[in-house]
C-alpha cells in the first residue's frame, strides 16, 4: 500500500483512497477498512469518515466503482459484478497487509458490503452500514427492465444532506440500466442474508429522501449475525457520511471497529 493516499493533494475528491495502517495507534496489530460508497456517488462521500478512521490508526481503502466519477452515461454500460470486483480488490489488498479488515458501505454500497460478508465468512471482523440501499417498495421499479431500454435516465438524487455545504460529487442524472444493476444485485445478495455472521452496526437517518425504509428489515431480519445494533440518526439525511451525524457515526464505528478487531 502506498504511503500517501490516492486522492490526495489537488487530486480530484473523486478518485479512490488509500490510507496506510498504523499500528501503533491500533494495539500494534495493523487493522483494515473498506469503505463503499453509494451509486451515483463517488469516494468524496466517504473521505471524511475515511480520514477519521486512519487518524485512529486504522488502514483505509475507498475504491472508485467502474462507472462513476466519470460522466453518468457510463453507470450504463458497467454490471453490479465490476462494482463488487473493484472492492473486492480493495479487500484483497487489506487483507494481505492487515491482521483484520472490517468492511462499510453506503447505500448501494452496503449491498457491496453485505456481499464480501457472505462471500468472505471470518475474513470479514464485522460489517458497518449507513442507509443501505438492499431493497425498495416503490412501484416504479417494477417497469425498470422494460423503462431501461426506453429512457436513458431521470434526474439524480445527488446531495440528499442536511447540512449545508456538502458535495458527494455524484452525478445529477440517475442512470436506468446502472439501476437496474443495483436491482439484479439484490437477487443475489438479499436471499444469502442468512450467511452474513459478522457483527454488525447499521446506521439509518430517520429523514431519508433516496431509500424507503424497507432496506431496514430486510437485512435486520434477514442476516444470521447474532450481533447486529441498529442506530438511529434523527439530524442527517441519506448521506448521513456528510452531513450533521457525520462525527458520531466516526466515533461509533471506531469504537465499533476496535471491538470486533481486539
Amino acid at each position: 500500500m502506498s504511503d500517501a493516499p490516492a486522492g490526495s493533494g489537488h487530486q480530484s475528491p473523486t478518485a479512490p483512497l488509500a490510507l496506510p495502517a498504523r499500528p501503533e495507534l491500533t494495539g500494534g496489530r495493523p487493522v483494515g477498512v473498506l469503505l463503499v460508497h453509494g451509486y451515483t456517488g463517488s469516494p468524496a462521500s466517504m473521505r471524511p469518515w475515511a480520514q477519521a478512521l486512519a487518524d485512529r490508526g486504522y488502514a483505509v481503502e475507498v475504491p472508485l466503482l467502474p462507472g462513476h466519477g466519470t460522466r453518468w452515461q457510463d453507470l450504463n454500460r458497467v454490471s453490479w459484478t465490476e462494482w463488487y470486483a473493484e472492492a473486492e480488490a480493495a479487500f484483497d489488498r487489506l487483507h494481505q497487509s492487515c491482521d483484520a479488515v472490517v468492511v462499510g458501505g453506503l447505500s448501494m454500497g452496503g449491498s457491496v458490503a453485505l456481499r464480501l460478508a457472505e462471500e468472505h465468512g471470518d475474513q470479514v471482523a464485522g460489517v458497518v452500514l449507513v442507509n443501505p440501499f438492499v431493497s425498495s417498495t416503490r412501484k416504479e421499479l417494477v417497469a425498470l427492465p422494460v423503462l431501461k431500454h426506453v429512457v436513458p435516465s431521470l434526474r439524480g438524487v445527488v446531495n440528499d444532506i442536511k447540512k449545508p455545504g456538502q458535495d458527494e460529487h455524484g452525478y445529477q442524472r440517475l442512470p436506468l440500466k446502472g439501476l437496474a444493476a443495483v436491482t439484479e444485485m439484490w437477487k443475489v445478495v438479499v436471499p444469502e442474508l442468512g450467511r452474513v455472521t459478522q457483527p454488525l452496526l447499521y446506521f439509518r437517518s430517520t429523514d431519508d429522501h433516496v431509500i424507503d425504509p424497507s432496506s431496514s428489515p430486510t437485512v435486520l431480519t434477514g442476516v444470521g449475525s447474532a450481533d447486529v445494533d441498529e442506530r438511529l440518526l434523527d439530524n442527517s439525511y441519506h448521506v448521513a457520511t456528510l452531513d450533521h451525524d457525520a462525527e458520531r457515526i466516526f466515533e461509533e464505528s471506531a469504537e465499533f471497529i476496535a471491538r470486533v478487531t481486539t
